[in-house]
């Protein structure tokens, strides 16, 4: 199912530290930098936090700047984005300011949480939804956010327990880290993420930016998914797989693909595209896999990136592209959309390729991007 576009946005100190002991809490950025974040929110359909961090923060959590609000409402959104918590008890204040100011509310608990939440009466603005009887599933409740609530951009403001979950899960799309020139140095002081598994390889570093005496720097996942599920990483990878599928020679005989293989670590190991280097019939995977050893080691845990479903059918060459993956040892494809009947009817590459035990991932929300240098097929 199609999930949000997932933001982590937090600030910490140079030991990494997102508060102190203190009862106060800690500023760790300044007036430019939380304007940026007064941008970001306004950007987002929704803003998600912890119901720890409405305990210990009491944030109102809302878009400040009148213009950016009139914006939103011109724009035909909200005044203010939905505002998410998550709590496994229930255990909610009402009176906190989270439930007081902004718009629409809703709180994601179990089914024994939901109980508790609505004796707290927390208000008529104020959606209480029990995803069963726990624990809770993130991949569940952002599906429930983007099939239900419309939500397509989510901002996570915290705590650290909701970061480094979705993080570890492979369900972030996107880290945008404050780092503030200061030490706090409390061992029992919150941090910003826990211990525990996390997807290997190194994140890419999109953007670092100075805001008056703190630095932005923006990170987004490398690393694929594994098995069936999708990660906020294949995500990225098919975006740029449809991105290349853009540079294609046109034809009115053969479809404009963009593909990517890329190790298990994160790794770029190639990228091809249909009749690329003036090959009036080689196929995006085909051009792809052909520009590396078939004995690298790599490949048997890499994933393959196709714009378009791999084909099961071909004229041109002997083997179709969904043979060539399996011949490769590939045994993951992330595509965004299914070989129509245009050239091939029922061709059905991913059958083939599922058929031989290889996990075929497609995320139709990338369809009409795939779609588009085949506009006048």
């Amino acid at each position: 199912m199609p999930l949000p576009y997932v933001l982590l946005s937090a600030a910490v100190s140079l030991d990494g530290y997102l508060d102190d002991t203190g009862p106060d809490r800690l500023l760790l950025s300044g007036p430019a930098d939380f304007d940026r974040v007064d941008e970001v929110r306004a950007s987002s359909d929704a803003i998600l936090i912890g119901a720890g961090t409405i305990r210990a923060d009491n944030p109102r959590l809302l878009v400040n700047s009148p213009e950016r609000r009139a914006a939103r409402v011109a724009a035909g959104k909200p005044e203010y984005p939905l505002k998410v918590t998550v709590s496994g008890s229930g255990e909610l204040d009402a009176a906190a300011n989270f439930w007081h100011t902004g718009g629409e509310k809703v709180v994601y608990t179990t089914d024994k949480g939901a109980e508790q939440a609505r004796r707290a009466d927390l208000g008529a603005s104020v959606d209480v939804v029990a995803l069963g009887p726990g624990p809770l599933d993130w991949r569940v409740l952002l599906e429930h956010l983007h099939d239900v609530r419309g939500v397509r951009r989510l901002m996570v403001e915290g705590g650290g327990t909701v970061h480094t979950q979705l993080l570890q899960q492979g369900l972030a799309d996107e880290l945008q880290l404050v780092l503030a020139p200061l030490f706090v140095g409390t061992p029992d002081a919150p941090r910003l993420f826990g211990p525990g598994g996390y997807q290997g390889g190194r994140l890419r570093l999109v953007e670092t930016r100075p805001i008056e005496d703190v630095v932005l720097m923006r990170y987004e996942p490398t690393a694929p998914g594994a098995g069936p599920l999708a990660a906020g990483a294949d995500r990225h990878w098919l975006a740029l797989a449809c991105e290349l599928a853009q540079r294609c020679p046109p034809s009115r005989t053969a479809f404009s693909v963009g593909a990517v293989v890329v190790a298990a670590d994160g790794t770029e190991l190639a990228r091809g595209y249909s009749r690329e280097g003036g090959d009036p019939v080689v196929h995006a995977e085909e051009a792809a896999l052909g520009k590396l050893d078939p004995a690298d080691p790599r490949l048997p845990t890499a994933t393959v990136y196709s714009s378009l479903e791999p084909c099961a059918h071909r004229a041109s060459r002997p083997a179709p592209c969904a043979r060539l993956i399996l011949d490769a040892g590939v045994r993951r494809v992330v595509t965004a959309w299914r070989e129509p009947d245009t050239f091939v009817v029922a061709a059905d590459g991913g059958g083939l390729l599922a058929g031989e035990g290889v996990a075929v991932v497609v995320l139709p929300e990338y369809e009409e991007r795939a779609k588009a240098p085949n506009a006048h097929l």
